[in-house]
């Protein structure tokens, strides 16, 4: 074969070869390393629930205490007072209005047997007659309210040969407030021991504060009001006399409402 012809073959074989069919050719395909695929992601669990509920503290059982009983006050026979006023009057009863007995100066030597147990009023010991002043005008050695109570039971109001006691005729109470109207007894003006003395003394244990105290009061009139509140442990009372020069009538319970 000639020089020239010899390539032309040679290039139109190798021309055939690439375009032969494409279903002849082979496809190698390249593993791919299991270390070059990302591990899988275990599911994460799910988030806690959130309490938004109050906490309850526990219970608490406190121990068992023991209460204390308050001690009585120790009750003395007597006490002794100086009077720090001039002129001090010592009368038949606790208050100011009771009937008048007799005059302290001041400085007198006294000595105290007993109280009300409702109010500052101690009865002093005299030669023949004990009578009553205001606490408060004396200088006391020690502490009055622990003398025995000794009215009404003890010391007793003198009684009036000349007069009749009265009659409670009602006792109504509205709400705190408690009035009482009771039988008039006239008294003839000269048994007055003073011209403006009261006619009538009306003797109340009333609850105030939750405390039982003992008020002394006084009219002109056969009606009187006052307060009496709730909470005492003992029970509220009172009662009327008739006062005049020579003593007192009576007395007249109140019906207490």
């Amino acid at each position: 074969m000639s020089k020239i012809l010899l390539p032309l073959l040679l290039t139109f074989s190798i021309a055939l070869s690439s375009c032969a069919s494409p279903a002849t050719a082979t496809v190698t395909l390249t593993s791919v390393s299991s270390t070059d695929t990302a591990a899988p992601i275990p599911p994460s669990d799910p988030p806690a629930p959130t309490d938004t509920s109050t906490p309850v503290p526990p219970a608490f059982t406190p121990l068992p205490t023991e209460t204390a009983t308050p001690s009585p006050i120790p009750v003395v026979e007597s006490l002794k007072a100086t009077v720090n006023t001039n002129l001090l009057s010592c009368r038949y009863g606790p208050g100011a209005e009771y009937l008048y007995l007799d005059g302290f100066l001041q400085g007198l030597k006294v000595t105290l047997i007993g109280w009300t147990g409702g109010s500052n009023w101690v009865w002093v010991k005299g030669d023949k007659n004990n009578c009553w002043v205001n606490a408060k005008f004396l200088d006391i050695e020690g502490d009055f309210k622990t003398l025995p109570v000794v009215y009404p039971d003890i010391a007793k109001l003198p009684i009036t040969p000349y007069y009749s006691p009265s009659t409670v005729l009602s006792a109504k109470r509205d709400g705190n407030k408690v009035t009482v109207v009771w039988l008039g007894v006239p008294v003839n003006p000269g048994d007055y021991e003073k011209p403006d003395m009261f006619i009538y003394i009306i003797e109340v244990w009333r609850c105030e504060g939750g405390q039982l105290i003992f008020d002394p009061l006084f009219a002109n009139y056969e009606t009187i009001s006052f307060i009496d509140e709730p909470g005492c442990a003992q029970p509220s009372h009172g009662r009327v006399f008739v006062q005049e020069k020579h003593g007192y009538a009576g007395p007249a319970e109140i019906p207490w409402p």
